[in-house]
């Protein structure tokens, strides 16, 4: 299939990833937002909150909220490997080393990356950050199914006895 041929995509690869992350609900609650996206990766920002605080003494971020944004993240470095076609894409497994504690008061990023894909898995790798992406907080790996939908849901569909 040439580049002529492919679906296009009704709205732009950036604004298909922001609609992938506003329809998960806890990571509106959390507040992830998409900043960076490049060929190689993205950036998607956790800002700091009462309600990612896992010890109110120290205001130190829950590892819980690292992970989810480690996961949404890696999600969304899926769906831009995948673009313009859709698939849905369960995740398989998702390894974190934490290395240090975020700072309270600080907003966390995640830089991550698809850098394998196969007809059945995606692979992804990333680090979570506050000031600086060569002082992680935590790296990961993560590996998402594809369940073989590989559907564009944007473009009509064909209607029963119509040829293909």
């Amino acid at each position: 299939m040439t580049e002529d041929e492919k679906p296009q995509l009704p709205f732009t690869l950036e604004e298909g990833l922001k609609m992938f992350l506003h329809g998960v609900r806890h990571s509106m609650e959390l507040g992830m937002a998409l900043e960076e996206i490049t060929p190689q990766g993205l950036v998607v920002r956790l800002p700091y909150s009462d309600k990612i605080i896992g010890n109110p003494d120290t205001g130190v971020i829950h590892g819980g909220a690292i992970t989810s944004l480690m996961d949404q993240a890696c999600g969304l470095a899926v769906a831009q490997a995948m673009a313009p076609d859709f698939d849905i894409t369960p995740t398989i497994d998702l390894r974190i080393d934490y290395m240090r504690p975020a700072e309270p008061g600080k907003d966390v990023f995640a830089y991550v990356e698809s850098y394998r894909k196969t007809r059945s898995v995606v692979f992804t790798r990333g680090i979570a950050y506050q000031d600086n992406r060569d002082e992680p907080i935590a790296h990961c790996v993560a590996n998402y199914m594809r369940m073989g939908l590989s559907k564009v849901p944007w473009t009509p569909t064909k209607t029963v006895g119509e040829r293909q």
